[in-house]
């Protein structure tokens, strides 16, 4: 895997985190240096928590509020335990601060979230697929991604089985964005509570290796060795049978 080091950038701030079994979540929402609370002051339009537990599945709470402001926020941080996080602060560029626009998106058992903002919205537009699009409940530039992404999956994988077919299509999906010539930027995570893809391109990414708990996140929010992810890259976390983290492509 590669990585490297580079200035950090604005936009919003993604956190996605696997683990071997059940944990506290709060640190990183609310307690560490730089907690998705500590990192709203400068991101303030919505906040998104999205926990995974294997018993129940995804528990998801969200608000368009500044999450250093919203008790809400500190109350679902406090109790946020689970196998698998998703969890987002946004910084809007395209909608207005609103519930249906604020991340992460559900669907069909994935939740996904995007940093950056794209500039070729037409074309996602023009290659999401009529059922994606009819699922659309917001304006966001993040939204119209994830049913261009779920559009191509929807074609050549299955989406309850995130095995080597959906991974290609995956990386084959970014890719023709990326070749784009003034696309835009586009980190985003996509996960099903087992699984979590993380993609990097024109925003910094990094990656926490604790052993049976892995993070990834928009900057470094601890004083450990938090490393860059490469741009252009995509990366996949997997849980079982202990959680893992491979390169798959730049």
């Amino acid at each position: 895997m590669k990585f490297l080091y580079a200035r950090l950038d604005c936009m919003c701030r993604l956190l996605g985190i696997v683990c071997n079994d059940p944990v506290d979540f709060k640190l990183m929402l609310r307690d560490a240096p730089k907690s998705l609370s500590f990192l709203s002051k400068e991101h303030p339009h919505g906040w998104g928590i999205a926990v995974f537990d294997p018993g129940s599945g995804w528990s998801i709470d969200k608000a368009p509020q500044r999450a250093l402001d919203d008790q809400r926020f500190h109350a679902a941080a406090l109790q946020s335990r689970g196998i698998s996080l998703v969890a987002h602060v946004r910084q809007r560029t395209v909608g207005p601060l609103s519930f249906v626009n604020t991340h992460p998106f559900v669907r069909d058992g994935w939740v996904f979230c995007h940093n950056g903002t794209i500039a070729d919205i037409e074309f996602l537009r023009q290659n999401a697929s009529p059922r994606r699009l009819g699922e659309l409940g917001g304006e966001t530039d993040s939204e119209l991604l994830l049913a261009y992404l779920l559009s191509r999956l929807d074609e050549e994988a299955d989406l309850h089985v995130p095995d080597e077919r959906f991974s290609d299509c995956l990386i084959r999906a970014s890719r023709v964005l990326r070749a784009r010539p003034g696309f835009g930027a586009f980190n985003y995570l996509l996960g099903n509570g087992r699984t979590l893809f993380a993609h990097r391109f024109g925003r910094t990414l990094y990656v926490l290796d604790r052993q049976c708990v892995l993070f990834v996140a928009s900057e470094p929010m601890t004083e450990e060795p938090w490393q860059l992810i490469e741009e252009g890259s995509l990366l996949r976390f997997d849980r079982d049978p202990t959680p893992i983290c491979r390169f798959l492509a730049a």
